[in-house]
């Protein structure tokens, strides 16, 4: 018997049980799959490979994954200024002056990822007039919840009228447009009122989507990614264009999907569907049509904004703010959607940080589920930010699963203290009290926003906890090394539903690994996210690192 590929002289960490599982020196794999588990390395006699993959005593574990992303637009990121190292609104202005000096007179500027708690405020219109010589700019705050807008943006929303005062266009509900104390616009928007300016540039082309997807696939499998989880397409202030899944379509068509991918539709590209219970797409598709490459996940609603940008949800004002925030939309609503998707078979995943979204979200769910129990379901909270501990335990009660992003805590964990104060600080972005209660915890990132998404940072930030001073946010919600690589690995495949075919090397299981320069699991803490990843392979294809591998 001849097989498609031999690895081997490898530290094979198969996960295939408690713990890492069984350690192994080798995997026979063959179309696509783990054919066997190979404990000394060697192939049984009579089995040849067509490839040879030696390893070189480097550790091997299953692909990681990532329940959390937002791949287009971390791909179209990747041509705008990067503003997340700036530090001051002048390193700000002097990037997009940069930037505006190569490009034609009526041209966009682009960036994103500005910080205005780093900056001491937030970049104001008239100033970014002065900076991009009266081009028309947009800038991403780095929460993905709030841009900023120069005077011509902002004229051609409708947002700064031809006085210069407010303009006429209306604000949608769950948005706002900031203004100063004179009632002008300062060229900050939030939340829902976000497309005032992203419209400008929306929808994007097909192919530029398709384009900034391969750019992003590229990074990702250079981190060991081989599944990431889409949060929201075709729809919102996320979504790129109403046909962004066929983008996907035609990125994978070209070969530029080098992960397998899960897309959620946003509840806006939702809609009542005649002749049926509850909300859906046309032609009855809901989570679970596509295949292993490419297919349709749950339906993701947003309830509030982000502790950055001081838009979620919260029972109590913010320690720094003298408000608690507020919801995306009329609370009856969201509450009305998420029972509807569940009535018509979706899977939802509900977008809820402040205390008070994730406890209607809750609601929502229990509502949902005492009109039809689906007990097989996977529903999902997203960030589940603050959570205090009769929450963790409705979640449990009702097998909501949270999908927090533990690289925050690096990130903007000194930001979010400010935000909540020390006395809510305990209740951040919590793992071990979820894993304790008999949860699971996917990794994610929600890249672009606010962090550094390669996956082995995120797994030091579930293991360390630190916030960039170097303050333990949560100690008590510490998790050890192999529990946050079972979080990257079979916990990000159990949320998608693939845990009889990925997760774990097995026989059997999807080819799907990575090769590491180190032992993650036995490393210290402080030198897991620089760990190399040495290797990529998806399906048993090399993605990442072929060169390495003969």
């Amino acid at each position: 018997m001849q097989i498609d590929l031999h690895v081997h002289d490898a530290d094979v960490l198969t996960l295939d049980g408690p713990g890492t599982g069984s350690r192994a020196r080798g995997l026979a794999v063959h179309q696509g799959r783990v054919l066997a588990v190979l404990p000394d390395g060697s192939l049984p006699a009579g089995v040849t490979a067509r490839r040879s993959a030696g390893c070189g005593g480097a550790v091997v574990v299953p692909g990681f994954g990532d329940a959390h992303n937002h791949m287009a637009w971390f791909g179209q990121t990747l041509a705008e200024i990067d503003l997340s190292d700036a530090r001051t609104l002048d390193e700000v202005y002097g990037a997009v002056a940069a930037r505006a000096a190569t490009l034609p007179g009526d041209a966009f500027v682009l960036g994103a990822g500005y910080d205005d708690v780093v900056l001491g405020g937030s970049p104001h219109h008239a100033s970014l007039d002065r900076a991009a010589g009266g081009r028309p700019v947009r800038l991403q705050h780095r929460s993905g919840h709030v841009c900023a807008g120069s005077s011509e943006a902002l004229r051609r929303a409708g947002i700064l009228g031809a006085s210069g005062r407010r303009g006429p266009v209306g604000v949608p509900e769950g948005g706002k447009v900031v203004l100063d104390d004179d009632g002008v616009p300062t060229g900050v928007v939030e939340e829902a009122a976000q497309p005032l300016l992203a419209d400008l540039l929306r929808p994007f082309a097909v192919d530029d989507v398709a384009e900034a997807l391969s750019r992003a696939s590229q990074v990702y499998a250079a981190q060991g990614l081989t599944h990431v989880t889409e949060c929201g397409i075709a729809g919102g202030f996320i979504g790129r264009t109403p046909r962004e899944l066929a983008a996907y379509q035609l990125a994978r068509e070209r070969g530029g999907l080098l992960q397998r991918v899960v897309v959620m539709p946003v509840d806006g590209a939702l809609h009542d569907v005649a002749g049926g219970d509850g909300v859906g797409l046309d032609l009855g598709v809901r989570t679970g049509f596509g295949d292993d490459d490419l297919r349709v996940g749950p339906m993701k609603i947003f309830f509030d904004g982000a502790l950055s940008s001081r838009t979620a949800a919260m029972n109590d004002p913010f320690h720094d703010r003298d408000h608690a925030g507020y919801f995306q939309d009329d609370p009856a609503h969201m509450h009305g959607m998420v029972v509807g998707a569940h009535l018509a078979g979706w899977t939802v995943a509900a977008h809820a940080i402040g205390d008070r979204a994730v406890a209607a979200a809750l609601d929502a769910f229990a509502d949902a589920q005492a009109r039809l129990p689906r007990p097989e379901v996977r529903h999902r909270i997203e960030h589940a930010a603050v959570v205090s501990d009769s929450e963790v335990l409705r979640f449990a009660a009702l097998g909501v699963t949270p999908v927090p992003q533990a690289r925050f805590l690096y990130e903007i964990g000194d930001s979010m203290i400010a935000a909540v104060g020390d006395e809510r600080a305990e209740l951040l972005y919590r793992h071990a009290s979820f894993v304790n209660a008999g949860l699971r915890v996917p990794a994610s990132s929600d890249r672009p926003c606010v962090a550094d998404g390669a996956p082995l940072r995120t797994m030091q930030s579930m293991v360390e906890r630190l916030t960039a001073s170097g303050r333990a946010l949560g100690p008590g919600e510490r998790v050890d090394a192999v529990t946050a690589l079972r979080a990257l690995t079979a916990d990000t495949a159990w949320i998608a539903g693939d845990e009889d075919r990925r997760g774990a090397l097995a026989p059997g299981m999807l080819a799907d690994l990575v090769v590491l320069g180190d032992d993650v699991t036995r490393v210290d803490a402080h030198r897991i996210g620089d760990t190399e990843v040495v290797a990529t392979l998806r399906g048993g294809e090399w993605t990442h690192g072929s060169e390495r591998m003969s």
